[in-house]
């Protein structure tokens, strides 16, 4: 029997970190090494940006059980779906295995919520897991968070994700809220300022299924020493 998420994290917590390389001042050698200690280390993914996938892709290599993850219209999401669906189907192209999406944020807050869901079912459709990066921090009002999340499922999503990184830390409130409207129906990953081992545990026991964070190595070589 698989184990679940929780029972993973206490085992061994690499199995829960998708590791994040999106500094965009990444040289190709540093990429390279995030990536080979990513996959030696047994992380469930790697997330990186559009102009870093073909070199993440040959670092990680074709048999890796660390998922490639590309970030789509990311941070903000304020570009045309024309556009994203372009960059969805650039990251496919260059070997990304599931996709990060920033949503139409300004859709939401305006009630047009077919638009919302509409542009997430168009890359949902590409044939890839897509998760819906959902910054509560900055909705207007906690109905918005609801309606975001629910629509994103209906609209073909697989999985949430807790904030940008950018933001505020995450919280453990923040994430039992999420899964307490998930409900189980896909995976949730937090993110945002998770650097430690207890910080990670606190999120998954709140209810992720995920760490999105850069300091994996750390918070796994943490873990290591307590063993």
């Amino acid at each position: 029997m698989r184990k679940n998420n929780l029972e993973e994290a206490y085992d061994n917590i690499s199995h829960v970190i998708y590791q994040g390389a999106l500094n965009p001042h990444l040289d190709k050698e540093v990429l390279a090494q995030i990536c080979h200690g990513s996959k030696q280390n047994g992380f469930a993914g790697l997330c990186t940006s559009l102009s870093h996938l073909s070199i993440a892709r040959e670092s990680l290599g074709s048999k890796s059980t660390t998922k490639l993850i590309s970030v789509i219209a990311f941070p903000f999401g304020f570009i045309p779906t024309s556009n994203k669906l372009k960059e969805a189907e650039y990251a496919i192209e260059k070997g990304a295995e599931e996709l990060d999406l920033v949503p139409n944020y300004f859709a939401l807050e305006e009630g047009n919520l077919e638009i919302f869901a509409e542009e997430i079912n168009q890359i949902s459709e590409l044939g890839i897991p897509v998760r819906i990066i959902i910054d509560s921090n900055t909705l207007s009002t906690s109905s918005k968070l609801f309606l975001a999340i629910n629509a994103s499922i209906d609209a073909g999503a697989t999985g949430i994700q807790i904030g940008n990184g950018f933001g505020a830390t995450a919280s453990k409130d923040q994430t039992k809220k999420v899964s307490e409207i998930v409900k189980n129906r896909c995976s949730i990953k937090t993110v945002g300022g998770i650097k430690t081992l207890d910080q990670a545990i606190e999120m998954i026991e709140a209810g992720s299924t995920y760490i999105g964070t850069s300091f994996g190595f750390e918070i796994s070589k943490e873990q290591k020493k307590k063993e």
